[in-house]
């Protein structure tokens, strides 16, 4: 029934061409009109056999809904908005599921980061308590369940659940100056996390980074809001070559409210990327030096005491994950780029490589899991080829291994706690995200647990060009490429060529799973009379880590050369007008457009850039150095490679876009780049967007933008 349903969708798409009345618009996309329907803060019991759902209902009420993996009936509603009188943004179950979190309010601080208000339910008696009268920051249980710990105002603090004590762990955190678990920016925007402490699994201590600033640079950015007077918001931001933050590791022993400090024993700059609790109680913690070429995995003993267990070196950089699971016996999995190809590696207790898992040129994209009754490990890949993603088993010997997931296209799978089923959302470039619930024993489907078939029929309404899968030869290496194409194409006219590329280290552009916001606009652009490309070139993701690493210490040297020469190879052929080729990009990819436009200045004859880097010097330390080492190190590596240095090339037509609140790639680096052009009496357009941050959203803010880049695509290319 399922394949019948798949191929019947296939059928409905390939056909729009047909019966497809309009095109679509910039209103259409970012007011919403393609959403796709989801599953919403799904979380599986312990039981294994039912999950929770919160979900968002039609009379405005939030409930917390249980529901059975087998049947997909609901069994139990735990929570409803209207009878604890508190709006439920997200929540958090305790380990013994008798507690929970309600998070009523959240207001952003950065990309990942939050304050919280925050209640505490008690399931088996309904009693609602709050965990402050203050927003708080990372709120977590303990194991026991008895306890909660939170950051507010930089120090951290625990709550008893059952004598209702609250005590402070930490006194010494100073905003600007010392936090205390939860990470600073930089720690944050490019290690990921932002919970910087741990609780013991016996409830007994709580691990925890301080970070202290007091020497790190001060970044201020104006905001100008509705008031009569704009304010600065000032926070640290360590840019490249500049001091970082001096970080520690402390443990809390809460029956002595003691705070003891872990000697790591290290003479030199470091960074502590991940601290993570064994079975047995022993902490470890991932240290990585500043070059993040060696990481030294250390055990920490409760007593204070730590060795290294195991160390990864690299010649260009080791990429932190949260590849780690412990066994029950302390022996643990991890994941590394060591044979070239990211793939599951088991290791003793002491840190001992055992053996591979898995072996092959094709990366583990996402580990899920081991189940310890059916000694299996559970992962995705890209064995189907690097644009596809598939779920499979294998036994922790390396052998046995089981492809669970049975369509082509991007697979992801959320497991039950014991692993007997999972839910696996499917997409193709041809297929909205179906969730289907799986045997996870052989992947055989169960159910069906919602579809977007209610998209597709919307689709027959307008044109949605179709991307076209490939790959095209540049520099020696097979690119992987997509191509969309007006709907009537004729290979005897001429058209511009329009593209698009992120091109960051690691990254992806293009794979075959279902359109985001962008791929309508460019079927749009397409549907207007636009041949539009995409092409991960090389330093791009999934191809090896050679691959990947070839751009080590000179961002944008490779990955340009990439997009010109492609651009060249594209406009050589018969159908493409080789005088109109345009390239743009977001980010990272807006400091590959600028670089295209002046660098390839015979090939591109305009380019927009948003949010882009323009100078590598002005971009955060970690993530900047992890690629190019520091600016005192390889000046003419940030140098010859930053488009701010190249304006004197300018021949085309250049859109400049920036959001003045940018925390992450400061309104800086545009500000510099303006004077730059100004000074080299080069003309061109920007635009700046008051109080927007690198996403450069809100309100009518993304139409407005969408509308600007169109418009100037249609006059300029």
């Amino acid at each position: 029934m399922i394949k019948n349903c798949m191929l019947l969708l296939a059928f409905i798409f390939v056909s729009q061409s047909i019966t497809a009345q309009k095109n679509i618009s910039v209103e259409d996309i970012y007011k919403g009109e393609f959403r796709t329907e989801g599953l919403q803060s799904l979380a599986s019991l312990n039981n294994g056999t039912e999950y929770l759902v919160l979900n968002y209902n039609s009379d405005r009420t939030q409930t917390i809904d249980k529901y059975s993996y087998l049947t997909g009936e609901k069994t139990a509603t735990l929570v409803n908005s209207a009878d604890i009188n508190l709006p439920i943004s997200n929540y958090i179950l305790s380990s013994d599921e008798k507690q929970m979190m309600i998070i009523s309010e959240s207001n952003q601080i950065f990309r990942r980061s939050t304050y919280d208000k925050v209640h505490i339910l008690d399931l088996e008696t309904n009693r609602l308590t709050s965990l402050s009268d203050e927003f708080v920051r990372s709120p977590s249980f303990s194991p026991d369940g008895e306890k909660v710990a939170y950051v507010f105002e930089n120090d951290i603090y625990y709550k008893d659940l059952t004598t209702e004590a609250l005590i402070q762990v930490t006194t010494d955190g100073v905003t600007n100056k010392l936090i205390n678990g939860v990470t600073d920016w930089v720690y944050e925007e490019e290690f990921a996390f932002v919970k910087a402490y741990e609780w013991s699994p016996n409830s007994e201590q709580i691990a925890f980074i301080s970070f202290d600033e007091s020497d790190v640079p001060e970044f201020s950015m104006d905001i100008y809001g509705k008031d009569l007077y704009q304010y600065p918001e000032v926070f640290k931001y360590p840019k490249a070559g500049e001091k970082n933050a001096i970080v520690a590791l402390h443990q809390f022993t809460l029956a002595t409210g003691t705070r003891q400090e872990v000697s790591l024993g290290r003479n030199e700059e470091f960074y502590i990327a991940r601290i993570n609790y064994s079975p047995n109680g022993k902490l470890a913690a991932q240290l990585l030096n500043r070059h993040q070429d060696v990481l030294n995995f250390f055990y920490v003993e409760p007593d204070g005491m730590s060795k290294i267990a195991f160390t990864e070196t690299d010649m260009a950089y080791v990429d932190v994950t949260d590849d780690l699971t412990f066994l029950s016996d302390g022996s643990f999995l991890w994941t590394s780029e060591k044979d070239n190809w990211r793939h599951i590696y088991l290791y003793d207790a002491d840190g001992k490589e055992k053996r591979q898992i898995t072996k092959g040129n094709w990366d583990v994209t996402s580990y899920y899991g081991y189940d310890d009754k059916s000694k299996r490990v559970y992962f995705q890949s890209t064995e189907d080829g690097s644009i596809n993603r598939s779920i499979y088993s294998i036994s922790l010997k390396g052998k046995k291994k089981k492809k669970l997931s049975s369509q082509t296209g991007t697979n992801s799978a959320s497991f039950s706690k014991n692993f007997t089923y999972y839910i696996n959302t499917f997409s193709s470039a041809t297929t909205p995200p179906v969730y289907t619930l799986n045997n996870a024993k052989d992947g055989t489907s169960v159910r069906e647990i919602k579809n977007n078939n209610n998209l597709q029929l919307k689709l027959n309404d307008y044109i949605v060009a179709q991307k076209e899968f490939s790959t095209i030869n540049i520099n020696g290496n097979d690119l992987n490429m997509w191509t969309m194409k007006p709907q009537d194409f004729d290979p005897n006219k001429t058209y511009p060529l329009f593209m698009t590329q992120y091109s960051g280290p690691g990254s992806q552009s293009v794979a075959n799973s279902w359109y985001g916001a962008n791929d309508f606009w460019y079927s749009m652009l397409a549907n207007q009379g636009y041949i539009v490309v995409c092409i991960d070139g090389r330093g791009t993701g999934f191809k090896g880590a050679d691959f990947k690493k070839v751009t080590q210490k000179e961002l944008g040297k490779y990955e340009v050369e990439d997009q010109i020469a492609a651009a060249k190879k594209l406009g050589a052929m018969n159908y493409i007008d080789a005088s109109r080729v345009g390239i743009w990009g977001w980010s990272y990819g807006g400091f590959m457009s600028s670089n295209c436009l002046l660098k390839g200045n015979d090939t591109f004859s305009m380019a927009i850039a948003v949010a882009p880097v323009t100078n590598w010097r002005f971009y955060d330390s970690i993530y900047t150095e992890r690629y190019m080492t520091t600016p005192q190190e390889n000046a003419s590596g940030y140098d010859e490679n930053s488009p701010i240095n190249h304006v004197d090339k300018l021949k085309g037509k250049y859109l400049l876009v920036h959001g003045s609140a940018d925390d992450n790639v400061h309104v800086q680096n545009t500000m510099r780049m303006v004077e730059a052009l100004v000074q080299a009496n080069k003309q061109f357009e920007w635009a700046i967007y008051p109080d927007k941050n690198h996403g450069i959203y809100g309100g009518n803010t993304r139409i407005h933008l969408y509308n600007k880049m169109t418009n100037f695509i249609k006059e300029n290319l």
